[in-house]
């Protein structure tokens, strides 16, 4: 792809399906509750998530199947990722959801799941033939005795099972342990381990360092991993990569699905419009503008930025210009006119 380096993708990695649909964006990201028996120091969950039983498809709250196949039309999504907490804390509503994916999207439709435990071939049983890919994120405390322990038995019952199988664990020294049982994995991920609200008192506590600016990588992420960087099945994926890449991509195929005729999308994936804050209903609007080039509603009138910027000294109210992520999301900038 065009958008990505070969620090991003090494010649040699083994992408599994999941990984693919992430670097297209073309992935649904199904949060499925935050609830989680474990409490890794180095988790990154916001606030807002962690430990609450909340339900999000990509960054909106939502309540039921539907609401999630609405999101996943939206991006026109080719897969699902599952994600928490902790996925088989409700293995009902977690069944529940991803029938509902496989229903609407078909067998095609590629689900993977994240778990942070080691989960019982009763567990697999009751996602087989739904779910297509698990990775398993054993906590770092347990990765030196790996080979035996309840996270290989959980490997090797996936892949008798069926499933893709693969372990996905954040950037940190004592990784080549998994060199042990890689042989029984189909793929091995390495995140880079990043800083977030929530560990953030943990990282420093352990003498861990931001490597730049505007990044939230640690220092030395991947120097820790290098010893089994160059085995065919470990796929490094890098935060500079989620935030340049992957998270674009999705947002532009968000973008070219809800966009408005007026809505300039951006190269990132966002999108960029005009308010003019006034009486919508009934302020005027020049009589040569186009009717596909602004919306009306009871506070404000929305419309292409171009075309309130050369109508600031016109209209009435407050004026300024949006970007946003698309489909109502996220303000990431405002500059008033």
């Amino acid at each position: 792809m065009d958008d990505s380096s070969s620090e991003d993708i090494p010649p040699h990695s083994r992408l599994s399906a999941g990984c693919t649909l992430c670097f297209e964006g073309a992935k649904l990201v199904l949060f499925v509750t935050g609830l989680c028996q474990r409490s890794c120091w180095y988790c990154p969950l916001s606030g807002q998530r962690k430990n609450k039983d909340v339900i999000f498809a990509n960054e909106h709250a939502i309540t039921s199947p539907d609401e999630m196949i609405a999101v996943a039309h939206k991006m026109s999504a080719l897969g699902t990722g599952i994600t928490g907490g902790e996925p088989f804390a409700v293995i009902d509503r977690l069944v529940t959801y991803v029938t509902a994916l496989k229903d609407e999207f078909g067998p095609s439709h590629q689900i993977h799941l994240y778990s942070g435990i080691a989960p019982s071939r009763d567990h697999l049983m009751q996602i087989r033939g739904l779910v297509d890919e698990v990775r398993l994120h054993p906590p770092h405390e347990d990765w030196p005795s790996i080979r035996g322990s309840a996270f290989h038995e959980s490997v090797l019952n996936a892949r008798e099972l069926g499933f893709d199988i693969g372990v996905e664990v954040p950037s940190l020294p004592g990784i080549e342990a998994f060199l042990e049982i890689i042989d029984d994995l189909d793929f091995l991920n390495i995140n880079e381990l990043e800083w977030g609200e929530s560990n953030a008192s943990e990282m420093r506590g352990r003498g861990f360092e931001l490597r730049g600016d505007v990044s939230n990588a640690v220092q030395g992420g991947r120097e820790a991993v290098a010893p089994i960087l160059f085995h065919p099945k470990v796929h490094w994926c890098s935060s500079d990569f989620k935030d340049r890449v992957q998270l674009r991509m999705r947002l532009k195929r968000i973008a070219a699905n809800t966009a408005r005729e007026f809505d300039e999308i951006t190269p990132d994936g966002t999108v960029v419009y005009g308010v003019c804050e006034c009486d919508g209903d009934q302020s005027p609007v020049p009589g040569d503008l186009d009717q596909d080039l602004y919306a009306r509603f009871d506070d404000r009138i929305e419309m292409a930025w171009w075309a309130l910027e050369s109508l600031v000294e016109v209209m009435p109210g407050k004026k300024y210009v949006i970007e946003r992520y698309p489909d109502n999301g996220l303000i990431v900038e405002v500059t008033p006119l």
